[in-house]
Parts: C-alpha cells; sequence; structure tokens
C-alpha cells in the first residue's frame, strides 16, 4: 500500500468515525422531539402547536453564529434546516399548501423553508391555498407577495385583506428562468407559455431570442411545464427543477433580465408568532383624505426610530381614488415602542389591519 493510501485510508476511518458520531447525535435530537410532543400532548390534547416560527429561526441564527467551519453559514444552517424538518415530522407532519403543481417556485420556498420532510399540498390558486390553511386542510401556506422587478402579487394583497390567517414568516427565493422544452431546437418553437410574473421577468430576453413566438400566461410555471410535455412546438419558462421533473430539454438557462431576479414569499398560519428578538411586523392600512395623512401616519414609526422596510400603495376596490398602503416595519408588535407606534397608526388611519408579526428568515 502507498503512502497516499495508507493517508486515505486513515482519513476515511476517520470520517466513518464522526458519522457515526453524527448518526448518533441525531437520533438523540429526535429521541428529544419526540419528548417534546409527548409532553404537548399529555392529557389528551388534540390543539397542539408543534411548529414555532421564532424557536426555528432562533436555532438557525445560532447555528450561523457559532458556525466556525469550513461550510459557509448559509450551508450549515440548509443541513440544521432538513435535520429540524425531519425531527418536526416525528412530532406532527407539517402539510404546507401551495401554488401548484409540482415543480413551481412556489414549491421551491416550501422546500426553502420547511425542509423536505413537510407534505406539500398543491392547489390550483391563490384563493385556495388561504382556504387550505382557514379550513384547517393544511397547518400553513405558502404565498408570493411580491418579485424584485416585476412587482406585487395582488391576488396575494387581496387575499390577505379578507383572510382571518396571520402572516407567520418570510422566504427569500432567487428566481433563475429556463427555456424548457420536448424539442431539442429552439428554431421550431411557436408559443411559450408562463405565469404572467415569469413572461414579464424575461420579456427583454424573448424579445432579443425568440421574437417570432406567441405568449400566452397561464395559471404557473409548472402548468406550463406540462403543457410543454404534449407539444414540441411549445416551450415553457420554468425552473431547471421543473425540467427534471417533466422531462423535458433545457434549451436555455438563467434568461431572466435581471439576475439578482427574487420573489419573496410569505408562510400564512392561524396562530400568532411569539418574538425571536428579529422579526417584521406587516400590516395595510388606508389614510383619511386630508393634507398630509400619509406624513402623519409615517411619523408615528419615525419618532420611535422604527425602520420601515415596505411601502406598497394598491387602489382600493371600495372608493374611487382611494388607496390602500401595504408596509412593513422592523420590529415585533408586542414590543413596547412598535406596539405604542401601531395603537397611534390605527387611531389616524381610516381603515387599518394587522397582517402578522414575523422573524425575518435567517436563510
Amino acid at each position: 500500500m502507498t503512502v497516499e493510501e495508507v493517508q486515505l485510508t486513515e482519513i476515511r476511518n476517520q470520517i466513518d468515525a464522526i458519522d457515526a458520531q453524527i448518526q448518533s447525535l441525531i437520533g438523540q435530537r429526535a429521541a428529544c422531539a419526540q419528548k417534546v410532543a409527548d409532553i404537548k400532548t399529555q392529557g389528551g390534547k388534540v390543539e397542539a402547536v408543534f411548529y414555532r416560527p421564532e424557536r426555528e429561526a432562533q436555532v438557525l441564527r445560532s447555528v450561523k453564529e457559532r458556525n466556525d467551519s469550513l461550510l459557509p453559514d448559509e450551508e450549515m444552517a440548509k443541513l440544521f434546516r432538513e435535520i429540524m424538518s425531519a425531527c418536526l415530522a416525528l412530532e406532527q407532519p407539517m402539510s404546507i399548501a401551495y401554488l401548484g403543481p409540482e415543480g413551481s417556485y412556489s414549491h421551491a420556498s416550501v422546500i426553502k423553508q420547511f425542509g423536505v420532510s413537510a407534505h406539500p399540498v398543491a392547489v390550483s390558486t391563490i384563493d385556495q391555498v388561504f382556504e387550505a390553511v382557514e379550513s384547517g386542510e393544511a397547518n400553513y401556506g405558502m404565498v408570493p407577495v411580491e418579485n424584485s422587478s416585476e412587482g406585487v402579487v395582488k391576488s396575494t394583497q387581496n387575499a390577505l385583506l379578507k383572510t382571518s390567517l396571520q402572516v407567520s414568516g418570510e422566504v427569500d427565493l432567487p428566481i433563475h428562468h429556463c427555456l424548457l422544452s420536448r424539442s431539442q431546437h429552439v428554431e421550431g418553437i411557436r408559443k411559450v407559455v408562463a405565469h404572467q410574473q415569469a413572461l414579464g421577468q424575461c420579456e427583454q430576453w424573448l424579445k432579443n431570442n425568440l421574437p417570432w413566438v406567441q405568449l400566452e400566461a397561464v395559471d404557473s410555471n409548472a402548468l406550463a411545464s406540462k403543457m410543454a410535455q404534449q407539444d414540441e412546438q411549445l416551450a415553457a419558462i420554468a425552473s431547471e427543477q421543473a425540467a427534471m421533473l417533466y422531462e423535458l430539454h433545457i434549451l436555455d438557462a438563467n434568461i431572466e433580465d435581471q439576475k439578482s431576479n427574487t420573489t419573496k414569499f410569505w408562510v400564512i398560519g392561524r396562530d400568532e408568532v411569539a418574538p425571536s428578538g428579529e422579526d417584521k411586523t406587516a400590516m395595510v392600512l388606508s389614510i383619511r383624505n386630508k393634507s398630509g395623512a400619509l406624513l402623519d401616519i409615517l411619523e408615528s414609526f419615525a419618532t420611535r426610530g422604527i425602520n420601515m422596510t415596505r411601502i406598497i400603495s394598491q387602489p382600493s376596490t371600495h372608493k374611487k381614488w382611494d388607496y390602500l398602503f401595504f408596509i412593513d416595519v422592523l420590529g415585533h408588535k408586542d414590543e413596547p415602542a412598535l406596539k405604542d407606534a401601531l395603537s397611534e397608526v390605527e387611531s389616524k388611519a381610516a381603515f387599518f389591519k394587522l397582517l402578522g408579526s414575523f422573524p425575518i428568515s435567517p436563510l
């Protein structure tokens, strides 16, 4: 045996020993998770809350803070996400409603937030995501809120106005589009199908590279991939994952016009989320018809040093020339300064609805 072979054998033996330790520790963690479930359900409780978004965010932040390995912080946190996902499944299998079918970006956001041990539940519309959670068919839902290049998702905003659900978390998902088809040659493509947002995100690329094609908007990019399975003259805009799921050729990759293209998703649930230490609070309101009304609202945050991270206006469907403002600020609604600010804003607004407080995503 050469010196190199001896060295490799020694290292591989070390790896095997370390793997055995890791496996044993994961087993111990799983046993603790099972004990948590036993405590929460003792006495026949059926409404126990197993998934704690604030606790999960705290754990993942701690993982990143103490990481001194060769692995990047994000990769280490992703590994722990999957360990936590598997352990949570021992306590209670989590069902997550999302805009399907399988292979959509909403599906990818579910996996990023809840891990592969969660049970994704595909539905046909964003309204059905809300309905599934409201009815108890799903524990949580995942809905797209805003894209960095195409703006807000109006169907989500409209549903948030009507629902009794809370925003429980957020996920930022980088979006990289591919052109998919049964055909291996772009010259034969006559139509491109995709969700309206995806068509908009790839508008310039399509004009430059496929100026002859017809464009058609459909309910999701995954549905577009299914359609592309049936017709060689049709191409879909979708993810690399969709290409594998639906056995399509990738004619071109990264076709989005903005390479920093990102979609923000929100987790929606039935329960309020406790403070995690690094949180956001979301709300929607309309202002009274008087001079300086919006400035007056914003000063309620500014004078208390509360940072606003997002403000978006949308025409009201109830009153002509009236607008709704969707606002996100840093902090949890139960923190004293923000609690006072929200009370003041509600008193000044013509309409006010608190959408929820939730952890800033550690991933």
